[in-house]
């Protein structure tokens, strides 16, 4: 039964000689796999100095130094991300790797972050903000 559902939402499985021509060029792959971590990169910055310019101009005297901090935060994640590629070659989310590292518990967890991260930056990226509550 879970093959047949399997068959009919995605089709038949290609054979290992078609596979080679189905693989996305590095400059699409990117451009299609890094959209996630790119539109939140974005909005954390624009929150972060949007903090920093509410807190007056002496704080953004750290805007420097908060930048930084985000590009080596970037070149961390992007090490992780080559580390997670060559330990799960076949494909391994946060979840999967959560849950074969550290248990069921946690990968339950990286599973729901995602889940909340996706939606939030779905409904941020549509310019959607949170409104006073008129609660009567």
């Amino acid at each position: 039964m879970p093959n047949t559902l399997k068959k009919m939402f995605l089709g038949r499985a290609i054979n290992n000689d078609q596979a080679s021509h189905q693989r996305l060029s590095n400059p699409v792959a990117l451009a299609v796999f890094s959209s996630d971590a790119l539109s939140s990169v974005a909005y954390a910055t624009e929150e972060i100095l949007l903090a920093l310019v509410v807190a007056g101009t002496g704080a953004l005297a750290i805007a420097w130094p908060i930048a930084l901090a985000i590009g080596a935060l970037l070149v961390i994640i992007a090490f992780s991300y080559r580390q997670t590629i060559k330990a799960y070659p076949s494909g391994g989310g946060a979840y999967i790797v959560a849950k074969e590292n550290l248990g069921d518990f946690p990968g339950l967890v990286a599973g729901g972050a995602l889940l909340i991260d996706y939606v939030l930056t779905a409904r941020w990226g549509r310019g959607w903000r949170p409104r006073a509550c008129h609660c009567s």
